[in-house]
């Protein structure tokens, strides 16, 4: 029946019929998240809701916003995109966010959390400005709650003068347990019916922002919300609504029932080729020098198990925060202890770090304090796409004053530049990939600012390179020049981006200079380099992504594709060495 479905199909289809698309949807999101990786238990637990929005509503006439967006998939599987569903989150296939270049049915794309609410008012006011006649529906789940872009956006429907429907998805989780005010305020509402009067006196907080509160219902109960909505499709007419559901993340399928957490995203992976997540490193060397520097602090937002702070967190309770998903909110937090001698640690994935950008310049590094950023899943992130490709902190940061950035090249250097942080007492950001693959045998010790030289060459040709994709391929291309061709080509690992290593680069006799990095070219180590020798005669080759948005698809095919490549540094010497 799901291959066959249409809008048209979908609103002819009896209850049973409709339970019936509701499971195979289900089985198709299963299999296909196993096999091609992807969001599981939040796509699942949203399975009835997205049919029965599809049932009442005319969709893509009316508007339909996933906040983040990840749980999108029963809406791809409605919308006409059945057939290529098997290709999410695959090179050239479809997307594993709502994408408008994908399908008329996706009409914001959306990848950061909090972000619904203003998009679906924004929506809103240009249909009234032009006279046109729909609805629009913002799905936000109650992580994204936390966000306060949504109370921002709360705040203008008065005078906006406009009119949406805000569905609150309640399941009690982000990609984390959801903590804070809010969840506990929500959890009130969501109390049995006992407590009915007392649950509508704490609703009328919406009312004061212009939203009709209308909860709390069983968001997996196809027939109450199918009820539910088309009952709220007449009301917008005349009013904002805010519907208060809860869902089952991982609804139907018992182990993402009970690990919701775990099974949020599934990667695809040979494990024989990891050695060890980053995110590993950084939890156990915490906890390590915690044990003995009791100023250190660690905060997240919101990802507290996917960035290695579980542990931290049972044994330091103390000393481990969890925000929510409140990015700014958890730099001026680190900034503000920073200020009465604690050692904050954020840590925090590279994507959801620019959201951070104007805290970082001004609480942080303005005042000049002693936050540690570490920055996992930077450079080319993968399958989820443009929203969470890591490829542009090392551009936004460089320009920040007072910052010094470090990459390590591998898993030890990690854990020895955490070491060096504690007794470095300005603002530091260390940016990493999801995992390592390759531990080097050269380590040296860590000096501010200083570079780390891994291998001679003829005095022709030099690559400076950051990080460990980056100097992976550096080296492979500098073996195979070596064994083939009989080229030598020295290897530097500037494992500080910023300050640059200057003593190095006045030193460098070589006349070609060669730059690799995981990251944009505008603004990060290639362009500083750049900068660098803008009044000398050496010739400058730069690695790195072009001025462009990187789509979604595999790590090694994006970095091929993009430029960055062993075989692409190779084919560039040889036809410099003519």
């Amino acid at each position: 029946m799901l291959e066959n479905i249409t809008d048209k199909k979908l609103k002819n289809l009896n209850l049973p019929q409709l339970n019936t698309l509701c499971e195979e949807a289900r089985q198709k999101i299963i299999s296909t998240v196993f096999r091609n990786g992807g969001h599981l238990s939040s796509n699942l637990g949203t399975v009835e809701l997205s049919v029965a929005l599809h049932y009442v509503f005319d969709f893509p006439n009316d508007k339909l916003i996933f906040d983040v967006g990840h749980q999108c998939y029963t809406h791809k599987l409605l919308s006409g995109r059945y057939e290529k569903f098997d290709s999410i989150r695959k090179k050239n296939g479809i997307s594993g966010f709502p994408k408008r270049e994908e399908s008329e049915y996706d009409c914001y794309n959306t990848g950061h959390a909090g972000t619904s609410v203003s998009a679906a008012l924004g929506i809103a006011k240009a249909r009234d400005v032009k006279g046109d006649d729909f609805n629009v529906i913002a799905v936000i789940g109650d992580g994204s709650f936390n966000n306060g872009l949504v109370y921002e956006a709360f705040n203008s429907l008065r005078l906006l003068n406009t009119r949406i429907l805000v569905i609150l998805n309640d399941n009690g989780m982000s990609i984390a347990p959801t903590v804070g005010s809010m969840h506990e305020y929500l959890e009130i509402l969501s109390e049995n019916t006992e407590h009915k009067e007392k649950r509508d006196k704490h609703a009328k907080i919406f009312e004061r922002f212009g939203f009709k509160y209308d909860g709390v219902y069983d968001g997996n109960d196809l027939p109450k919300m199918i009820e539910k909505l088309s009952e709220i499709k007449q009301r917008l007419k005349t009013e904002s609504v805010i519907l208060h559901i809860i869902s089952k993340k991982g609804k139907g399928y018992e182990f993402c029932e009970e690990n919701p957490e775990a099974t949020h995203g599934i990667s695809v992976s040979n494990a024989n080729d990891v050695s060890i997540e980053y995110s590993q490193i950084l939890g156990e060397t915490l906890s390590r020098l915690a044990e003995k520097d009791k100023r250190i602090v660690a905060v997240t937002a919101a990802m507290t198990s996917s960035l290695g702070l579980s542990s931290f967190f049972e044994k330091f309770p103390d000393r481990a925060v969890d925000v929510g998903i409140c990015e700014e909110h958890a730099t001026i937090l680190c900034a503000s202890m920073a200020t009465e001698g604690l050692k904050p640690y954020y840590a925090v994935y590279s994507t959801f770090l620019q959201r951070s950008y104007d805290e970082i310049m001004i609480d942080i590094c303005s005042q000049n304090l002693p936050v540690t950023l570490c920055i996992d899943r930077a450079g080319i992130s993968g399958s989820d796409g443009e929203t969470h490709q890591g490829v542009f902190d090392l551009s936004f940061l460089s320009s920040i004053p007072n910052l010094t950035i470090a990459v390590p090249k591998d898993a030890k250097e990690f854990e020895a530049m955490l070491n060096f942080s504690t007794s470095f007492n300005v603002p530091l950001a260390i940016r990493y990939p999801r995992e390592c693959r390759k531990i080097f045998g050269r380590q040296s010790e860590i000096i501010a600012g200083k570079w780390e030289k891994l291998s001679d060459g003829d005095g022709k040709f030099v690559i400076i390179a950051c990080g460990e994709r980056a100097i992976t391929i550096s080296l492979a291309a500098t073996e195979t020049l070596n064994k083939s061709y009989g080229i030598n080509v020295a290897v530097i690992n500037a494992r500080f981006v910023k300050p640059l290593d200057i003593e190095i680069l006045k030193s460098l006799n070589e006349r070609v200079i060669i730059t690799v990095e995981d990251n944009m070219l505008i603004g990060g180590l290639g362009a500083m380099i750049d900068a660098y020798y803008s009044a000398d005669s050496k010739i400058i080759k730069n690695f790195a992504y072009g001025d462009k948005f990187i789509t979604h698809g595999g790590i090694n095919e994006l970095m091929n594709e993009n430029g960055v490549s062993c075989e692409k540094i190779i084919d560039y010497i040889l036809n410099e060495n003519r």
